[in-house]
């Protein structure tokens, strides 16, 4: 059963990060959960701007030249977590190939500042590619994020058309490098479906994060956001995504959520207690 979506919430939770002057990428990707998480007061909070300098042909994200690095944003963070009550923060951001290290320093002030002030509180980190750079990793590693989470979003075949400016190996090879440096901490994968996918290559795919010891995948359906995106070129069934689901199982995966409306912060909190 779906819980009730609390109104009151979803706007207590705009007005703050108004107020904050966050973003988040519930909001800015469009994302279908929004109403769900927002009313129980959880978000995937976006630092370092609103603007991508990649142009991925099926992200919702502003494109263009970003914003300067806001110092001040770690702090703002930690005041929207407060009031939230969170005690599981998912931080994200758009890819920012401008800077030396791809924003990996100001991913782990983010994380520094919220594990100083609030005990007990876990991060999540959705990181970037940092364009191959596994020094600027190890920055947010040292940081002891309890998931590294970065997305290969679709099948090699279709990165030249989808993921533009992204590289597979060097995606996988972020998950690969997160668990040479710190096994402790889980690792995680996310895959959207409707580009034009073979079955047989997303399975490929599910075995290639497994052998680099790929702990959890979130497998959704791709929406199209605008005429100016990609298209969709297959609606997957619900029970195409349960097949998945369970191939995903078999091959060791600890923890899966494939169906239509999955993205990969979605229920984050709740594949940590199931792992």
């Amino acid at each position: 059963m779906k819980p009730v979506i609390q109104f009151s919430k979803l706007y207590e939770i705009k007005k703050l990060l108004r107020r904050t002057r966050l973003h988040t990428v519930c909001e800015e990707s469009r994302c279908p959960n929004i109403s769900e998480c927002f009313g129980s007061k959880t978000a995937t909070f976006m630092i370092l701007g609103t603007h991508c300098t990649r142009r991925c042909a099926f992200c919702n994200v502003e494109k263009g030249f970003p914003q300067k690095v806001d110092s001040e944003e770690p702090y703002r963070l930690l005041e929207a977590v407060k009031v939230l009550g969170l005690k599981y923060v998912v931080i994200t951001s758009v890819t920012r190939d401008d800077l030396p290290d791809g924003g990996a320093s100001h991913f782990a002030k983010c994380i520094r500042v919220l594990k100083e002030n609030i005990p007990d509180i876990k991060v999540e980190v959705l990181i970037p590619d940092f364009r191959g750079n596994k020094k600027a990793l190890e920055i947010v590693i040292e940081e002891k994020p309890v998931v590294l989470n970065h997305n290969l979003e679709t099948v090699p075949r279709l990165y030249p058309h989808v993921r533009i400016g992204a590289n597979y190996e060097r995606s996988l090879n972020i998950l690969k490098w997160s668990k040479e440096l710190d096994k402790s901490i889980l690792t995680k994968s996310a895959l959207i479906l409707g580009f034009g996918e073979k079955k047989e290559e997303v399975i490929k795919v599910m075995e290639d994060l497994r052998k680099v010891d790929c702990d959890f995948l979130v497998i959704g359906q791709y929406y199209q956001p605008s005429l100016r995106h990609h298209p969709v070129l297959k609606y997957y069934t619900e029970e195409e995504f349960k097949e998945f689901e369970e191939i995903a199982y078999s091959l060791g995966f600890k923890f899966v959520v494939s169906k239509p409306n999955a993205r990969s912060s979605y229920k984050a909190f709740e594949s940590l207690l199931n792992k």
